[in-house]
């Protein structure tokens, strides 16, 4: 097995290397200002130097590169070890963005692509509703057209960042008499739009970055919807598609792991650094191993896919195997700061804050909740063994019928 990417992508390697080694962290004129403020330039240079937005046309604000997986693999790798941002993890530019560009009109990708992969822009998700979650093309919001608006009634739950969004895409009922699954439209909705009424949920964390969002003759243009009028559920496979693509994302794992490293380096049980307890590096061991295996997984599907072949059943396991994993590195943390562990949690994600104790409790805390988000670990399984497998859809999901 050759797990080299050849002459030509190890020699972009190294231009990528040079760039970062040159550009992050800042320094200087470039090191002025917030955190936030400097990640901005810097993601700004690398699109204009093609590294970031690479699928993205420069009309929109992107840096129109020619597609080439081990070009972008190789990006995300020497980003991801030297700790350099990339493009913001936000909904909008994971979800919102992919799908305008592959199924918006061309008015809706001039109007919100640039915005939303500058940071100008902050989208929340409006799918999940009470008791339409896994089974989401249950739900129930309904969108009347009257005249040139839709006019929109129902509520939504577990709506991250609703407070702070500008704008929402939605999924709603607009064919009342249709099948479930064709009766749905995809509506961008106007987050400050009279009628909206946005309720924080506190977490066991402490925050409340999930919200309820209730709709009360709520109106969006006519011309606010994302491909046709009842095929919202198609347009929302190609949102969940990236979710669950940047959810299962290799890179995010040997991140983590290599945080923990950092931190049983750091941390000492009885004198010694935790990393030279046998237990610890026992469970250290084990986890380097999921990782492995789940980034040479990732090889292998992306050389599937440069030989214009289907990775078959392994390419629905990735996002389960990345949400099961991040719970495992986050347990063995735990174990590692055994009394600080009882901690208040602090803000959530590692990047920001190194390896303070508050902010591992955060990511135990939430590791929980990935393995719901973008459809829970259950419902993949029985993905991967129904779609996968070919195994029969399970006993109780026939007598609900």
């Amino acid at each position: 097995m050759d797990l080299s990417y050849g002459g030509e992508f190890e020699a972009f390697r190294g231009e990528v290397e040079a760039f970062l080694s040159a550009n992050w962290p800042p320094s200087g004129d470039a090191a002025q200002g917030s955190r936030e403020e400097q990640a901005n330039r810097f993601r700004q240079k690398a699109t204009d130097a093609g590294y970031l937005n690479r699928n993205i046309p420069r009309q929109y604000g992107g840096s129109e590169q020619p597609v080439d997986p081990l070009k972008a693999a190789v990006i995300s790798e020497e980003f991801t070890r030297a700790r350099a941002p990339m493009e913001p993890r936000g909904i909008g530019t994971m979800m919102l963005v992919p799908t305008l560009l592959d199924r918006g009109e061309e008015w809706q990708k001039e109007k919100f692509v640039r915005a939303t992969i500058l940071g100008e822009l902050t989208w929340c998700q409006g799918y999940s509703e009470p008791g339409s979650g896994s089974d989401l093309a249950s739900l129930k919001t309904k969108g009347e057209l009257v005249g040139d608006e839709w006019v929109i009634n129902g509520q939504k739950i577990w709506t991250s960042s609703a407070m702070e969004a500008d704008y929402m895409f939605c999924l709603v009922r607009t064919e009342p008499d249709a099948k479930k699954h064709a009766g749905i439209s995809y509506l961008l909705i106007d987050m400050k739009a009279p009628g909206i009424d946005v309720r924080p949920l506190r977490m066991m964390t402490g925050s409340s970055e999930f919200n309820e969002v209730f709709f009360n003759d709520v109106k969006t243009p006519k011309d606010w919807i994302v491909g046709k009028r009842g095929e919202g559920w198609l347009v929302s496979r190609t949102t969940l598609k990236h979710e669950r693509s940047s959810i299962g994302a290799a890179s995010q794992t040997v991140g983590l792991l290599n945080g923990l490293v950092e931190l049983a380096r750091e941390r000492k049980i009885d004198g010694r650094p935790a990393i030279e307890d046998t237990s610890i590096r026992r469970g250290l061991a084990e986890l380097e191993g999921y990782v492995r295996a789940h980034l040479y997984s990732g090889y292998f599907q992306m050389t599937k896919g440069l030989k214009g072949e289907n990775p078959g059943v392994i390419q629905m396991m990735t996002k389960l195997n990345s949400t099961n994993m991040g719970h495992m590195v986050s347990k063995l943390a735990m174990e590692i700061l055994g009394d600080d562990g009882l901690v208040a949690p602090g803000p959530y994600g590692l990047g920001m804050g190194g390896n303070a104790a508050e902010h591992w409790v955060a990511q135990y805390m939430s590791s929980v909740g990935v393995a719901i988000a973008g459809g829970t670990a259950n419902v993949q399984r029985n993905v991967i063994a129904e779609r996968g497998f070919g195994l029969p859809r399970d006993s109780a999901a026939n007598r609900s019928k």
